[in-house]
């Protein structure tokens, strides 16, 4: 099995508080973590982090945030999408990440 490192970032402000939940030794959140060992999306990122609570069958919790695999034991890394092309730019062309992520 191969080891993995993971990062992640989520907007707090979309976190739904009336189902965080008090614990013996703190505050708790519950998230599901969607991740793409195989390659990454056209922002560098490897899945999605969601809030999940008891009731699921109300639906889905909200999207919180983004993972993106930083390292792997094996020596492979996930492979980046070509972005889509936008007028006045070429697909792949290197950007700012950080200026088109809408949180």
């Amino acid at each position: 099995m191969a080891t993995v490192g993971i990062s992640g970032k989520i907007d707090v402000q979309k976190i739904l508080k009336e189902h965080l939940f008090s614990g013996s030794k703190g505050k708790y959140l519950d998230i599901t973590m969607f991740v793409n060992l195989d390659e990454q999306g056209m922002y560098g990122d490897n899945g999605m982090i969601t809030q999940n609570w008891k009731d699921q069958q109300k639906g889905e919790g909200p999207i919180l945030g983004n993972v993106k695999v930083f390292w792997s034991d094996s020596g492979n890394a996930p492979q980046k999408q070509d972005a889509q092309a936008t007028p006045g730019s070429q697909a792949g062309d290197d950007f700012d990440d950080d200026s088109l992520i809408p949180f």
